[in-house]
């Protein structure tokens, strides 16, 4: 286990913070603004809608982040958790949002299913024990694998079948940030080590500018100033709705589960059920608070923790101020604008090596588990699964919609087959 660079607790020092800060942020602004992006979009929201959208979404990231790491009585993980959008309830925002309901079903909706998981935090505790290593092993596996296709597209320059998917010089670019990126984290010295996927992006982000591959169209049309406007869209409860995204909570609660144990593997930090209780807890009430702000609900960020594993800085200070640029990007969407403003194939090279370093996070979990038929059988099958689902995730085209929303994530069925798994298989005979 590699010794950490900065622990949970500690504080670097105020100009190396400010860097480390925005390399996090670097990592997670692009997937903290794509759900409100795909939301608004696929409605066919005005403009004016979609932006109230992304900069709520900003703005309540870097809240709930720093509530997170922060903590307040019980509420938050008190880890470097960054908290922002997420995909899961993708599905089921649009199957509202296309319904008489629209933008204020999808909001009142989410506001009444967050209770799900402000609820479900009481159970935490219970639920850690469900956690043996062999299963919490395979669950930050399947965190990284499922981060890979993510990754890849971002490498190879956008999504599969855009014209310039894959060219080249996109390849080039992107092999280029990576290598860099293994060069300071294995030969640089203090910041250059610390540091390592910002630089590799800046340099990368330079290279890309003199290649004219940069237009700031999207910075100079940003507005200079951004005030939230609370309830912008209204409310409405659909009970359909409302249970469609009572289930993308439990999928949630689930998956931020996985993430904060894979957290406390990269900061070194042993997860209890109390840890859990105040994560998950913080999720809840942040989604709730992103209803009333007008935007989507929130879980954490697992791209983060890959961010960690690389660089050995954990301190909990760090992913505070980045939650504090954060809120200055709600408020300021120009600064937000200009960070989107970096080529796929800059974020990609870092990225690549970033998610890879969870898998290599699990799988050595996985190598202190004892080696014996019943543990093999839980890795395989579960990984096995997992992976089908985010390798072919048409497989689950022809069945309900239930089981496509439950179960469409490959984090999902990993983590829940290794749970249920684990709970039935008997123990190996002496």
């Amino acid at each position: 286990m590699q010794t950490l660079r900065y622990p949970v607790n500690s504080k670097p020092p105020f100009g190396l913070t400010l860097l480390l800060a925005l390399q996090h942020l670097l990592a997670a602004l692009g997937g903290i603004i794509a759900v409100p992006l795909v939301i608004g979009n696929v409605l066919k929201l005005p403009t004016p809608d979609t932006i109230v959208l992304v900069n709520a979404a900003l703005l309540v990231s870097g809240i709930v982040t720093i509530i997170q790491c922060r903590g307040i009585g019980p509420i938050g993980l008190r880890l470097p958790s960054v908290m922002g959008t997420s995909f899961t309830f993708v599905a089921a925002a649009l199957a509202i949002g296309f319904s008489e309901h629209g933008v204020a079903g999808i909001l009142g909706a989410s506001l009444v299913g967050s209770l799900i998981m402000v609820i479900g935090s009481f159970f935490m505790p219970y639920v850690r024990k469900l956690f043996p290593p062999v299963v919490t092993g395979v669950v930050v596996m399947m965190i990284g694998l499922s981060l890979i296709p993510v990754a890849v597209d971002w490498f190879a320059g956008g999504q599969k079948g855009d014209a310039n998917y894959a060219d080249p010089a996109n390849l080039a670019m992107a092999t280029f940030v990576l290598v860099l990126v293994v060069i300071l984290v294995q030969w640089g010295k203090g910041i250059f080590s610390a540091a390592a996927i910002v630089i590799g992006m800046m340099v990368g982000y330079v290279v890309a500018l003199s290649f004219g591959w940069i237009s700031f169209e999207a910075v100079k049309n940003a507005e200079i100033v951004a005030i939230p406007q609370p309830l912008h869209f209204g409310l409405a409860f659909p009970i359909s709705g409302i249970i469609g995204m009572s289930i993308a909570y439990l999928v949630t609660i689930v998956e931020s589960s996985g993430n904060f144990l894979a957290l406390g593997n990269a900061t070194q930090t042993e997860i209890t059920g109390k840890h859990l209780r105040g994560g998950v807890l913080c999720d809840g009430l942040g989604s709730a608070f992103a209803a009333i702000m007008s935007t989507t609900p929130f879980s954490s960020f697992a791209q983060n923790i890959g961010v960690i594993s690389l660089t050995g800085v954990a301190s909990r200070h760090v992913v505070t101020v980045m939650g504090v640029l954060l809120v200055f990007a709600g408020i300021f969407p120009w600064f937000g604008a200009l960070i989107v403003s970096i080529p796929s194939p800059v974020l990609g090279g870092a990225g690549l090596v970033m998610f890879a370093m969870i898998i290599a996070a699990g799988i050595q979990m996985l190598d202190k588990v004892e080696r014996s038929k019943r543990n093999g059988l839980i890795i395989a099958i579960s990984i096995g699964c997992g992976l089908a689902v985010t390798t072919r995730p048409e497989l689950l085209n022809k069945l309900p919609s239930f089981f496509k929303e439950v179960f469409g994530s490959g984090i999902t069925v990993g983590s829940v087959l290794a749970l249920v798994l684990n709970l039935i298989l008997p123990e190996d005979k002496e």
